[in-house]
């Protein structure tokens, strides 16, 4: 017995013992009752008081009660104890006038007297309260129906005992026709005993299902006093009847039962139901129904043996016996034709439903299947034609598990069995969804609801390939990628989960591949994006072609993959780490071959970055760490593959913070300007100098353009930046001019920046006006790397600048594949040398030819030259030998604040190594330059 189970049933042990005490009571009390009428109570003195006055307070008792729980109760009952309760008073009367002049006066009760007027009145309330407690008919042919049952029991109960008893009675009780009122009492008593009998019998299968136990025990309690008030008619008994006999003991219990009716049927009927569970009431009662049914002939045939008894007897047929016998029978035949009409419009209505379900069934969807205990099928609707594509007859007598896919049928025979094991009233209905064999032996989706019916199973069965189908392919719809049909980024996610918590958790041989196409967004802007994509199902065939068959290949988004490989659990990481690398190298080889895309043969590389799985790693650290890999092999120059390691992680968390930092750095003044002289090589003069940008962070670090342009991707913050750069060289120079020193200033902007509306050609006209600088102060260095810039409008806007008096430098030549194009079509007044073709001019004899090349065209399209990134005396002597103007570098001084920038500009010129005199400067006076690229070394501003 289980904790939870073991309290209730203390309680209701406590109150089965409660609930016994009353009739336990009851039964001592009647049977001491019985006892002493049995012995005659000792004296004839307290006999006469106990089966008077002791019949009387038991009578009392009742009335007491009924009334008492008459006025307690709600229910539609109360008139019925209303009635017991008066009918009981009437037999307390009766009694208590009886006891008055046989215990009082000590004189024989007189005939008639008060107590037979009592006594009468005792059965009427009894028969309208028994009327009220049956189940009231619904329809007048019902009223009828009971009408007739009544009399065929009363008629006949009255033909079979006025033949044995009743008609002696009456001649007894008047030999000589006297005195009318004298027959008429002795035979008042049988004939309302007989119609409470009638009432008691005809009501007995008619008695409302609420409160029955009340019911019973008032139903029995009148059976008893009616039994008793026959046996105290009998001439032969009432001759000899005097007060306190047995037959008072009757009489007694029947009252003690009718009090005791309402009080221990409520105690019993008060039990509270657990919660949830289902009051089983019996759906039909085919005993008492049939005995109900035989009630008529009974009462005939009851009415026959009081005939036949007379005519055995020889006694000529009583006229009562006659009058009653036909009008039995008449109330017979009116009763079977109103039940054969009754009959017969029931089997129409039961025709016209069979025929509704019948529809119903045959022209329903689904296919409703019953099958017996066995399991083989016993019916089955012509619906199975349509959904299965198999004729119904052709499944009647099959067994149901033969259509049954053998893959579900174990789940079928589990569900099946715990469906049948539990409560009905808990579970009416189950559920059940499986594939059954269709006609032509394809299998079918079938979602069934399954009844009990006989001990068997009731199937409502329907076909849902078509739903399983949809669901199947909205799954797949929301795991793969729509244009590659690869796994999207939450299937590859999960699967990587998975191997991660499987029986491989501990496999560190389990990698991710993270895979860029390097080179993919020129194609989209080169060829047009339906090229990119046909480009990007190629690539998505030929990764899923190159993996093996227990991996995964994915697309994560735009022209990035994945690829899951599973560890073979090998223990010889480095081994699986070469391994790994090949299968890498492979895909990298694999997926950089040419692509065919139309009529066109289209390249691209690929970048891979692989991570390999860790004890306790989650799939969204490794994923990470792919991705961090796979950034490092394209930031280490494209067409790649990059194994992860631990400081890759550091640096992102350095490069994030610094990002995060570089967007309050301007706001809080953390950028200092700093400028780099130009110097003429034939003279050391200073001849203009380029401005850059510097940033001391709160924490005292210095970062150069080279740091802090690589980790900041905010293109906001990053034009902000060049705003500042502009606004703050053309003011300084301004401050410089006006004191006594005008030296033009380059400021270094991405050709990309000079066409951001961002920074619109009114700006550059304005900063001009408002500082007041003079034409060819300023110079800008148009950086050209982007192939997507428009010449056509990069050579509009340089043009308009020029007319501002702006002069134009290209920086970076030697470097990037559009100068050719740019020297071409862009007013340009002075080439920059790029820092790569200086480091190396006095050790490379190839790029000394040629930056001595380069020189050369400067020259002869008459441009000025400069070059970035002189540091040592040796490439002075070189360049200055080419023909290279001027140079800018280590060699003659590194970036300076506005003080040490100041100091210099007063000396006015550096030692050149092995120079001749000064040389003029350059034409206009001054050189228009823009700062070095990003590499130059940092001098700490003061």
């Amino acid at each position: 017995m289980t904790t939870v189970g073991a309290p209730l049933s203390r309680q209701s042990v406590r109150a089965g013992g409660s609930g016994l005490l009353a009739p336990i009571a009851l039964a001592t009390v009647c049977a001491g009752y019985a006892l002493g009428a049995a012995v005659g109570w000792g004296s004839s003195r307290v006999a006469l008081f106990m089966g008077d006055f002791g019949l009387s307070v038991a009578a009392l008792t009742a009335a007491l009660s009924c009334f008492v729980y008459a006025r307690a109760s709600t229910s539609r009952f109360r008139p019925a104890w209303l009635l017991f309760s008066l009918s009981s008073l009437m037999a307390a009367c009766g009694n208590a006038v009886w006891g008055w002049y046989e215990v009082v006066l000590d004189l024989p009760v007189p005939s008639p007297s008060l107590a037979d007027l009592f006594f009468l009145c005792f059965a009427p309330p009894a028969i309208v309260g028994l009327l009220v407690l049956a189940k009231r008919p619904v329809t007048r042919a019902g009223w009828v129906c009971l009408a007739l049952d009544s009399w065929l029991i009363g008629g006949s109960l009255l033909t079979l005992s006025w033949s044995l008893a009743l008609a002696h009675t009456a001649h007894a009780a008047d030999p000589e026709g006297e005195s009318v009122a004298r027959a008429a009492l002795s035979l008042a008593y049988p004939l309302l005993d007989i119609v409470l009998v009638s009432m008691v019998l005809a009501l007995h299968f008619r008695r409302s299902g609420i409160n029955r136990s009340a019911v019973n025990t008032a139903v029995a309690a009148l059976a008893l006093t009616v039994l008793c008030d026959t046996v105290f008619t009998s001439p032969l008994l009432r001759s000899t009847y005097h007060s306190g006999q047995l037959l008072d003991a009757g009489w007694f219990t029947g009252s003690l039962l009718l009090a005791y009716a309402p009080w221990g049927a409520r105690r019993r009927g008060t039990q509270p139901a657990r919660p949830g569970s289902a009051v089983v009431r019996p759906t039909s009662r085919p005993i008492a129904g049939s005995l109900a049914a035989l009630t008529p002939y009974l009462a005939a045939a009851v009415c026959t043996l009081g005939i036949l008894y007379n005519v055995v007897e020889g006694r000529r047929v009583d006229r009562v016996v006659i009058f009653t016998g036909c009008t039995v029978v008449l109330a017979l035949v009116v009763r079977q034709g109103i039940m054969l009409l009754d009959n017969i419009s029931l089997t129409q209505e039961l025709a016209q439903k069979e025929n509704h379900f019948r529809s119903l069934v045959q022209g329903s969807s689904d296919v409703i299947m019953i099958a017996a205990p066995t399991g083989i099928l016993r019916y089955v609707s012509p619906a199975a034609a349509g959904v299965y594509g198999r004729e119904a007859d052709d499944l009647v007598g099959s067994e149901l598990a033969s259509i049954i896919h053998p893959e579900d049928l174990g789940g079928v025979v589990h569900e099946v069995r715990r469906f049948l094991a539990a409560s009905p009233h808990e579970e009416p209905t189950t559920r059940i969804e499986c594939r059954f064999r269709s006609g032509d032996g394809d299998w079918l989706n079938v979602e069934s609801t399954v009844n009990r019916h006989q001990g068997g199973l009731l199937l409502n069965s329907r076909d849902v390939t078509e739903r399983v189908r949809l669901q199947a392919q909205l799954q797949h719809n929301a795991e793969h990628d729509p244009l590659t049909d690869l796994p999207n980024r939450a299937l590859f996610t999960d699967r990587v989960r998975r191997a991660l918590s499987g029986r491989r958790s501990g496999d560190s041989g389990t990698a991710v591949l993270f895979i860029d196409l390097d080179g993919f967004k020129a194609v989209n802007d080169s060829i047009g994006h339906q090229a990119g994509d046909e480009l990007l199902i190629q690539a998505a065939r030929r990764l899923a072609d190159s993996v093996r068959a227990g991996d995964t290949a994915a697309r994560l988004g735009g022209d990035e993959f994945a690829a899951l490989i599973i560890g073979d659990g090998a223990r010889d990481q480095g081994a699986r780490e070469c391994q790994v690398h090949e299968i890498a190298d492979r895909l990298r080889l694999t997926l950089s071959q040419p692509y065919r895309i139309g009529a066109s043969e289209v390249r691209v590389a690929a970048s891979i970055g692989v991570a390999f799985a860790e004890p306790g790693i989650t799939p969204t650290d490794l994923m990470r760490n792919a991705d961090l890999a796979m950034y490092r092999a394209k930031a280490g120059g494209k067409d790649r593959v990059e194994l992860y390691a631990p400081q890759m992680q550091a640096d992102v968390v350095r490069r994030s913070e610094v990002a995060a930092r570089l967007r309050t750095a301007l706001r809080e003044g953390e950028f200092a300007l700093l400028h780099q002289p130009v110097v003429h090589l034939a003279g050391g003069t200073v001849a203009a100098v380029s401005a850059q940008a510097r940033w001391r962070s709160a924490q005292g670090i210095l970062f150069t353009p080279a740091e802090f342009l690589r980790v900041s991707d905010d293109s906001d913050r990053t034009a902000e930046l060049g705003r500042w750069l502009l606004e703050a060289a053309v003011e300084q120079a301004a401050d410089r001019a006006r004191a006594g020193h005008p030296v033009p200033v380059s400021v270094r902007l991405p050709a990309g920046r000079l066409l951001d509306r961002a920074l619109p050609f009114g700006s550059i006209e304005a900063l001009l006006t408002r500082y007041g600088l003079p034409s060819g102060a300023l110079m800008i260095e148009v950086a050209d790397s982007d192939p997507r810039i428009s010449f056509d409008e990069l050579e509009q806007r340089l043009v308009a600048l020029r007319r501002l008096g702006v002069r134009i430098a290209l920086d970076g030549f030697g470097s990037g594949y559009a100068a050719i194009n740019a020297l071409r079509r862009l007013p340009i007044d002075v080439l920059k040398l790029d820092r790569g073709l200086v480091e190396g001019v006095v050790e490379s004899a190839r790029l000394h030819k040629i930056t001595s090349g380069l020189l050369r065209i400067a020259c002869d399209l008459g441009m000025q030259s400069v070059a970035d990134g002189v540091d040592v005396p040796e490439q002075v002597l070189a360049l200055r030998a080419m023909g290279c103007t001027h140079g800018q570098g280590m060699a003659f001084s590194g970036p300076l604040d506005e003080y040490r920038l100041r100091r210099v500009l007063v000396r006015g010129e550096f030692p050149v190594p092995g120079s001749p005199a000064a040389q003029p400067v350059l034409t206009g006076g001054s050189v228009p330059l823009l700062a070095g690229s990003h590499g130059e070394t940092p001098i700490p501003p003061t």
